[in-house]
């Protein structure tokens, strides 16, 4: 374990080495269970299950390696009377190494309907990063904690997205940041700085009805930012009697795993996924995990636009 421990330490040190000057990559966390934490990412996705939802989701990648990410998600979205205007909450804490993010967001969505049953939605995202990073605590690196580490840089930012669903299919597409804020500090004559990079995502996924007890949904997540590979996460599920989802994803030359969830009643629902790291950083370490738990207020009848397929 110790080795791991040295290697990790070493690992996150290069990263920051690496971005001694600017650098820009893949810096928004990863999910697994995409399809249903959406808003993370797309603020059009808010009231699209016609109901008052509450989410919360944690996610621990790379587990046994020592400053691996680790991501904490809480969402609340809901429609408003006008049925056309949905309101969507955010707050997202991520840390990796000695850096650490915490962001709240609010989305609004714009509503149309496109058929008896289906919508097109427009959703703005606006909000705070509070960023900070204690390089200090780098064993690997010898500096000033006075002058080297970050505390409360606030970043404040703002997103678009779309979101076209139905009964059985979504399809959608955002970047929920925009703006491309500095984040660093100054250590003598050495700059570590990085900028809040741009990512566009685009989502689409479908339900098949295989027999009246089994449903079949794949579906897809496309993510891309510059500086850093195209990421595309590819997965296959099944609905076992409108109560239990199982399913495997991969995740295009970095990761496989499992998923399942179980529909507890009409209204609570609790998810978990596993995956395995197929890149030299999988010896060191013992996969990720992440949980979800999701609950729907249904405080009047009514027809919900979208099942909870997605």
């Amino acid at each position: 374990m110790n080795a791991r421990f040295s290697i990790s330490r070493l690992f996150v040190a290069m990263l920051l080495l690496v971005g001694a000057h600017t650098s820009r990559g893949q810096q928004d966390p990863l999910y697994s269970q995409y399809m249903f934490n959406t808003l993370a990412f797309n603020p059009a996705y808010a009231g699209s299950a016609d109901v008052f939802t509450v989410m919360a989701l944690s996610r621990h990648q790379w587990v046994g390696f020592d400053g691996a990410p680790a991501t904490q998600t809480v969402l609340a979205h809901t429609p408003l009377k006008a049925r056309n205007l949905a309101l969507g909450f955010s707050a997202i804490n991520d840390k990796i190494g000695p850096s650490h993010q915490t962001g709240v967001y609010g989305d609004f969505a714009y509503r149309i309907k496109t058929g008896d049953d289906s919508r097109l939605s427009f959703g703005l995202k606006g909000g705070m990063n509070i960023y900070q990073a204690d390089l200090a605590s780098l064993t690997s690196v010898e500096v000033d904690p006075a002058n080297v580490n970050v505390s409360g840089q606030l970043l404040p930012n703002f997103g678009f997205g779309l979101y076209w669903h139905g009964p059985r299919y979504y399809l959608g597409a955002s970047a929920p940041k925009l703006l491309e804020n500095k984040m660093g500090t100054v250590s003598g004559n050495v700059l570590v700085q990085s900028n809040e990079a741009r990512h566009y995502f685009l989502i689409g996924g479908y339900v098949f009805d295989l027999s009246r007890d089994l449903k079949f949904k794949p579906s897809f997540m496309f993510r891309t930012v510059e500086g850093a590979p195209l990421s595309l996460d590819l997965n296959a599920s099944f609905l076992l009697r409108d109560r239990i989802w199982f399913g495997a994803m991969y995740r295009l030359g970095n990761a496989f795993g499992v998923m399942g969830q179980y529909q507890v009643n009409d209204q609570f629902r609790i998810g978990y996924a596993f995956d395995l790291t197929t890149t030299k950083i999988g010896g060191y370490n013992a996969g990720t995990h992440e949980i979800m738990l999701s609950y729907d207020f249904r405080f009047v009848k009514g027809k919900t636009i979208s099942p909870r397929y997605f």
